[in-house]
Order: C-alpha cells, then structure tokens, then sequence
C-alpha cells in the first residue's frame, strides 16, 4: 500500500514549492514541471523564485495531448534532463503525463493541481488515450500533493463542477464493486469504498453551498477529491472511484473525441444513468449537479444523442474485465435510449 508521503494545502502556498519539494528529499536538485501553456505563464516567476531560494534547478516541459504515444515521445526528452524528481503541474492532462513519465524514469512525483477538476490528483492511476482506446494505467502513488487552493479557486467556476461530478461518481462505482463482490465473488475493500463514498457522500450533501462560499468549497472538494484518491491507493485499484459511469465516460470520449465536455461532466451524466440501472436515487444525483452548476444533460456539453446511446452499448467493452452493472444489465441501442431518455439525459 503506498500512500502520499506529504499534502499540503491552503492559500498561497505554491510560494513554498521549493521547500515542499525539498521536504521530501533534501538531496534534490533537478526538477522537470510538467505543464500546460497558460499554466506555466502564470505561475512560472512564482515558482521559479522560489526554486532559486532552496537551490533547485528548475525544466519546464509544456506537455501536449494525455496520450500514451506523446507521453513515450516526452519520456525521451524530458530523460535527457537528469530529473531527479517529476512534478505534473495544471489540469488532470498535465497530472496525468507528469505521473506517467515519473513512473516510466522511476522518478518520485509530486502533484500541484491548479484546478479540482479531477480525482487523479493522489490516485496512482492515470487516463490516457491510445490508439484504439482510452486507457487506465497504474503507475506510482504520488509522493507528495500541494494544492494552492487560492490558485485553484481562480480557475473557471466550470473546472470545480467537473471535480464534483467526478466525485458523485463513486456513488455508482462503489455500487458496482459490491455487484461484483456478489456476483464474481471479487474482493470488496470495505474501508476504501467507505471512503470513496464518504467523498461523495460530502458533496452531495453540501452540494448547494459549496460554490456560494468558494472559499471553503474549493478546500472541501479538493480535501475529497485527495481522500479518494487516497482509497484507490488503500484499495489498490481503481475500484472505489471508477464504475460504469467511468466506462461511459470513456466511451463518449472515444466516440466523439476532444469535444465532448470535462471528464467529470460526462461522469456525471454517467452516474446519473447508471444510478437509475442500479436502483439509486438518480433525481437527487440529478439535484446535486444542478446546484453545483454541472451539466445533467448531454445537450449542454454538445454530445450528440446518438453519440450518448452509442456510448452506453460499447461502454462495457472497453474494459470487459471489470463487472459492473452494464455487464449484468446488457444495454443494445433501444434500452440504451430508454434509459437515457428516462433520465432526461437525451
């Protein structure tokens, strides 16, 4: 079991990077960010400053597209500049590059999340496209987590709901890992999914508060989206946190590429589908999402109606290993588009 050695988070403390990295091994000195091109503008005098204080020699490497082919080509490049530790700063793209190519160098990682747009900021997995399908990878447990909340509360309102979305998402997921703890006799972590759940369970419960007050929202969401992280780890899977309406969200990106809404966003739509299969409270889901300003709709993140039915029968097939409740509930395109549209997602 590998769990995040530190996690730091609060207002402003990107300006203690330097000493953050430093706290987990002394003897470092240089150090490869992995980042977008807005978020290196923005925060690269900060970061830099703070670097030349505790000695470190800081490598930008602005990173293009999550998939497994561009992460084998930044591997090469980035191997040449002798890291001695691997930091994946930005979105969940640029955490999950970051976390890969750390793995693949064996190089620790530290996470620096600017958005809370993901559950992959303390997770050991990481999604990436590849050349026929998405794929869900395990590499190493991040080593360390800091989340400047006062930085990530500037980001779009928008990315805060994505994380949201994903994070209701382990309502449906717990469910499927107890289905296949029933029915496949798999192994259910008791503990883990408790609090993957628990992470959910926050959300919805304070879902029509969080972004009133967005100072507390960004803490509480960030807080669960790390704690669920941290089940996946306990878990050693991805089982508490990804389901069905994972697989779904997968699928649509599949179908409809780039274009099709925030990861969380379609998990959202997801789990409100695949809650309705296993007998949830999906109008509450529903509820949820509309307070926290997420989509409960496809047509208000541009995916088309066939594309979302489409998604629903291939969804399974991405990853037949895992049972869920589309492996018990096989959808074709009919009971694909009832469900869909029962739930007013179409």
């Amino acid at each position: 079991m590998e769990l995040p050695r530190e996690i730091l988070i609060g207002d402003n403390v990107i300006s203690t990077l330097g000493s953050f990295v430093k706290s987990i091994n002394n003897k470092i000195v240089n150090v490869v960010l992995i980042s977008g091109e807005n978020v290196k503008k923005r925060i690269e005098d900060h970061v830099n400053e703070t670097f030349d204080k505790e000695g470190l020699n800081g490598y930008w490497y602005v990173r293009q597209e999550a998939s497994i082919e561009i992460v084998a080509k930044s591997e090469t490049d980035i191997r040449k500049l002798e890291p001695d530790i691997i930091l994946g700063v930005g979105g969940g793209k640029s955490v999950d590059v970051g976390k890969m190519i750390a793995f693949y160098l064996k190089k620790p990682f530290i996470s620096v999340p600017t958005s809370a747009s993901h559950d992959g900021i303390a997770s050991p997995f990481v999604s990436l496209r590849g050349t026929h399908k998405p794929y869900s990878i395990k590499v190493t447990t991040p080593i360390g987590v800091l989340a400047d909340t006062k930085l990530i509360s500037e980001a779009p309102v928008r990315l805060l709901s994505s994380g949201c979305g994903d994070l209701i998402g382990k309502l449906t997921a717990v469910k499927d890992w107890e289905l296949a703890k029933e029915e496949k006799d798999e192994y259910f972590g008791t503990y883990s999914a408790n609090l993957a759940q628990m992470s959910a369970s926050i959300i919805m419960n304070r879902s029509k508060e969080l972004l009133k007050n967005k100072k507390i929202g960004v803490r509480t969401i960030i807080e669960a989206l790390i704690s669920s992280g941290v089940a996946a780890c306990i878990a050693g899977s991805s089982r508490p946190c990804s389901g069905s309406e994972h697989l779904f969200s997968h699928a649509v990106e599949y179908i409809a590429g780039n274009f099709c809404g925030l990861h969380g966003e379609r998990v959202g739509l997801g789990t409100i589908m695949m809650a309705k299969l296993q007998g949830l409270d999906y109008e509450k889901i529903i509820e949820a999402l509309e307070s926290l300003g997420a989509p409960t709709k496809a047509s208000q993140i541009n995916i088309d109606e066939n594309d979302v039915v489409q998604a629903l029968v291939i969804a399974q097939s991405l990853r037949p290993e895992r049972y869920t409740i589309l492996s018990k509930n096989k959808l074709d395109r009919k009971t694909a588009y009832e469900l869909a549209k029962d739930v007013k997602v179409i």
